[in-house]
């Protein structure tokens, strides 16, 4: 296999994921279809494994690293409003689209049937706000609750930079923890062609387009606001505030942005967002060590904005509820101010969550947008990557810390070692 790039394996695996999984839909082959479940599940497993130590340990050093950074305080604060105003955008376009194509209008379904899920707490923003402070440190880990982590990590960290030269031996366990974690994670996500043949294997024999009929039109919505993201949005941030080819950024990134899309773990896709980050688009090593970590737990446009706005509005459409011009600013605000929720795992029912309960919806409709969750949240998070990546560009490239002849540079295969530091940047001209 080497002898094909990694972008050319991934593809290769969706494309023998798609064609097994019809097969076994088609002439009902059982074993089959449990095999590229069992296949997808191993993989989706084996990447939740480093979630514990990987989120904790890339927020800490990400945290600490801003010592390393000139001017940190300018560029964590460029970074957060990045961050905001394009989730802002990209809730703004969902809002549209939503008004535009009415997504619950004419959909028959059994609201009566529909039950609450079960949200963890995560139902209102006292739930949410509390949630974040764990009562248990070692709780927090076992039971994966990543926003509590991210929490933990983020104040040792602020504590390390606080602290000074005492807490360098701690600073260097949490780097050494963090590259072993991250080379055992590379070794996963090399793994990635078989597991994206079983996880798309899977959905195709599961779902075929039976799912979809009822809901073809909500999940067409999210899908085109997701596209509009991708495909209009941040290419024009490229363009005209970065300075920077968009093709070629989409060419550097495609790696992490296919990843994401069949992993649907923006958390998973860490190691290889951080890599194309640096290695392709040519960012800084010191400042991307804090914001892609720093945006694989809190920029989210696919789950924190397009979803949940389209979702609200599909719930109050199905269940008679009239939105007013207040209601849909309100989605706007929860979208942008609660993007944290979303801590790169199961962010989207927590979000959605979050969203319904502020405007005094039915909790139910979180319940009725579950089955087709897997669908849509392969787009979802293919969307949370691009962002990631996109807002360290633009950021690196006004501060002049964005080497342009490693990202206009053919890209670099990803399949060996960590390549060495990038060159000098080149100063910034926009």
């Amino acid at each position: 296999m080497k002898r094909f790039s990694f972008s050319l394996q991934l593809l290769l695996g969706l494309a023998a994921g798609v064609a097994l999984g019809f097969a076994a839909r088609i002439w009902d082959v059982a074993w089959l279809t449990e095999t590229l479940t069992r296949v997808g599940q191993i993989f989706v497993q084996l990447l939740k494994l480093a979630v514990p130590p990987l989120v904790f340990t890339a927020v800490l050093v990400s945290v600490a690293n801003l010592s390393n950074v000139s001017g940190a305080a300018r560029l964590a604060t460029k970074t957060l409003l990045w961050f905001l105003g394009t989730a802002a955008v990209a809730v703004a376009i969902a809002i549209g689209i939503g008004l535009l194509v009415d997504p619950g209008r004419g959909v028959t379904i059994d609201t009566g049937a529909a039950k609450a899920v079960d949200t963890e707490g995560a139902g209102t923003w006292l739930d949410f706000v509390t949630g974040i402070l764990p009562t248990n440190v070692v709780t927090a880990f076992t039971e994966v609750n990543v926003l509590q982590i991210v929490f933990l990590g983020a104040v040792l960290g602020a504590a390390a930079l606080a602290v000074g030269e005492p807490a360098r031996p701690f600073l260097d366990l949490a780097r050494s923890v963090l590259e072993l974690v991250q080379k055992a994670l590379w070794w996963v996500i090399r793994l990635a062609p078989i597991g994206t043949a079983g996880l798309i294997g899977k959905a195709v024999s599961t779902y075929g387009w039976d799912l979809l009929a009822p809901l073809a039109k909500f999940s067409v919505a999210v899908y085109a606001g997701c596209f509009v993201v991708l495909l209009a949005v941040y290419p024009a941030l490229l363009a005209f505030w970065g300075k920077v080819n968009p093709v070629t950024f989409y060419r550097n990134a495609w790696p992490a942005i296919e990843l994401a899309f069949v992993s649907r773990s923006s958390v998973g896709t860490l190691p290889l967002t951080q890599r194309v980050t640096v290695e392709r688009n040519g960012v800084d090593r010191d400042y991307a060590s804090f914001a892609v970590p720093f945006g694989a737990t809190t920029k989210m446009d696919g789950c924190a904005s397009v979803y949940p706005a389209l979702a609200a509005i599909f719930v109050a459409q199905v269940f008679g509820v009239p939105l007013g011009v207040g209601d849909y600013l309100l989605i706007a605000f929860v979208s942008v101010v609660g993007s944290a929720a979303t801590a790169g795992l199961t962010g989207a029912t927590v979000m959605l969550t979050l969203t319904l309960s502020t405007l005094g919806l039915p909790l139910e409709g979180v319940g009725l947008l579950l089955a087709i969750d897997p669908i849509l949240d392969m787009i979802r998070t293919a969307t949370n990557v691009a962002g990631q990546m996109v807002v360290p560009v633009l950021v690196a490239r006004s501060e002049g810390r964005l080497d342009v002849a490693t990202f206009n540079a053919p890209p670099r295969p990803l399949d060996g070692a960590r390549a060495a530091t990038p060159r000098a940047p080149e100063p910034a001209t926009a």
